[in-house]
């Protein structure tokens, strides 16, 4: 399965990235790279449930779907994306990292994952 190397090549193409991590529907991790650490695994299921939440957002108001959604605080960033059946895509960043380049590439990595699934 390409996952895990279409997470490792965003670790490696995103100045600043700390960790990439695609989680189910549950909020439970698939498959990570880059820093293993239970708080990008605790960000990223916290992340899942406002994803959900903002999916439901859009669907009572028919305003399409959510395309990303990114989170900034005070020691990085994180760019969400939703997958196909329900699964996401997470990206850490630190606080310097290059946001704009993360968007960018996790654009085309959700693409290529939506792909194999």
């Amino acid at each position: 399965m390409p996952y895990r190397a279409v997470l490792e090549q965003l670790v490696r193409s995103v100045r600043g990235v700390r960790a990439a991590l695609m989680f189910d529907s549950e909020g439970e991790v698939v498959l990570e790279a880059g820093e293993r650490s239970d708080r990008h695994r605790l960000i990223g299921a916290y992340q899942g449930l406002a994803l959900a939440a903002a999916r439901r957002t859009f669907e009572r108001y028919a305003a399409g779907g959510v395309r990303y959604m990114v989170y900034r605080y005070d020691g990085g960033r994180v760019i969400l994306r939703p997958l196909l059946d329900g699964y996401y895509l997470v990206l850490s960043l630190a606080a310097d990292g290059d946001l704009p380049h993360g968007v960018y590439l996790s654009e085309e990595a959700q693409a290529r994952i939506n792909a194999a699934l």
